[in-house]
């Protein structure tokens, strides 16, 4: 069903184009949109006209349309005027909304099939049967793309990423949940997962500069079957609570960068608190000063190489050492050991991860 409101638009922008005032009723006589707040219609002649065989006539000085939907009455239009002029406009603008009508139930239909496509609730056989009535390929490669952001209601983020992508029939943008827009991406013409994360990142720029607060993207993997986009759609879920965790400063994530973070994020919290426990004993992670964290990351960041995270930091090399010693024996691991720095690595992953799990 089309809204009042595209009703309205329409019927006004037909008005500046013909130079006629234009109503359309319900069924019941009831008004659903004009062009003039006067037209004074008597509803008893709406409800006759709706009773009569006729698919248009003239009552009072005015034209009457009837616009179906599949052979099922939708509305009455109503076109200000009589003669040969006027019956022609209103033919014809009955036609144009009558089209307006279908594509919006195509739209409707199509969105439907997605949303049901995404949460796995079709049947395989049903999957293909539906998406060539629909005419949607079935063999094209395509990813699903979850978008996220501050108030994607309130903001109207659908609407602005249908925009933004219309010149693209092939891709599908839908809500599956209120908190996200999910896009499922035709991605034929892309050489690249590089090309694809460009896309993505281009997007995200496009609705930050729309005022869009804290936008984050995730994307799944490239399928090339239409019964695949449901796994697509899972790792793009996937993506998007693993980023929040493990790599809040990125604004696009791709599934194939998760890393370690992945399997971390798909282990049960009584064995990460066993594993911690076995690692810190009774220390807290947490308990860790901000000194300490930030030599930690620069230790990492540079491969565990001591002299050019000395320079990076701005202190002497046994300065570095000094604190690595320190930690050796709060702790126990020696991150200049390669398995003791993997390790360690891995425990204040867990240690964030589970955080996250008790905000959430």
């Amino acid at each position: 069903m089309i809204s009042n409101q595209i009703l309205q638009n329409t019927i006004d922008g037909l008005k500046g184009i013909a130079h006629v005032d234009l109503c359309v009723l319900d069924v019941d006589g009831g008004e659903v949109a004009a062009t003039r707040p006067d037209f004074g219609l008597v509803t008893d002649s709406v409800r006759d006209f709706v009773r009569s065989p006729a698919d248009s006539q003239e009552v009072q000085g005015h034209q009457y349309f009837k616009i179906y939907d599949e052979q099922q009455l939708e509305y009455i239009l109503v076109a200000a005027g009589s003669g040969e002029s006027t019956y022609m406009i209103g033919k014809m603008i009955a036609y144009q909304i009558q089209g307006l009508l279908v594509a919006y139930k195509e739209r409707f239909d199509k969105d439907n099939f997605i949303k049901n496509l995404l949460l796995d609730n079709l049947l395989l056989v049903d999957i293909y049967s539906r998406a060539k009535k629909l005419h949607i390929p079935s063999d094209a490669k395509r990813v699903t793309m979850i978008i996220a952001a501050e108030k994607v209601r309130e903001n109207n983020v659908l609407e602005m990423v249908r925009s933004y992508g219309a010149g693209n029939g092939g891709d599908f943008v839908t809500e599956v949940d209120e908190d996200n827009v999910t896009v499922v991406k035709d991605v034929t013409e892309f050489k690249s997962a590089e090309e694809i994360s460009a896309s993505a990142q281009q997007l995200q720029e496009h609705l930050e500069s729309a005022g869009i607060k804290n936008v984050h993207i995730a994307i799944g993997t490239v399928v090339g079957e239409i019964k695949e986009v449901s796994r697509s759609y899972k790792e793009a879920k996937m993506a998007l609570d693993v980023g929040r965790i493990f790599f809040e400063e990125k604004g696009v994530i791709s599934y194939g960068e998760l890393g370690i973070g992945r399997l971390i994020y798909q282990l049960p919290i009584p064995l990460c608190k066993m594993f911690i426990k076995e690692i810190f004993g009774g220390k807290n992670p947490d308990g860790f000063d901000q000194e300490t964290l930030s030599t930690i990351d620069k230790f990492f960041e540079n491969n565990l190489n001591v002299s050019e995270t000395s320079r990076q930091l701005f202190i002497h090399r046994n300065t570095l050492v000094y604190r690595l010693d320190k930690l050796q024996k709060s702790t126990g691991l020696d991150l200049r050991v390669f398995d003791d720095a993997i390790t360690f690595k891995i425990a204040l992953m867990v240690v964030r991860y589970m955080k996250y799990m008790e905000r959430y």
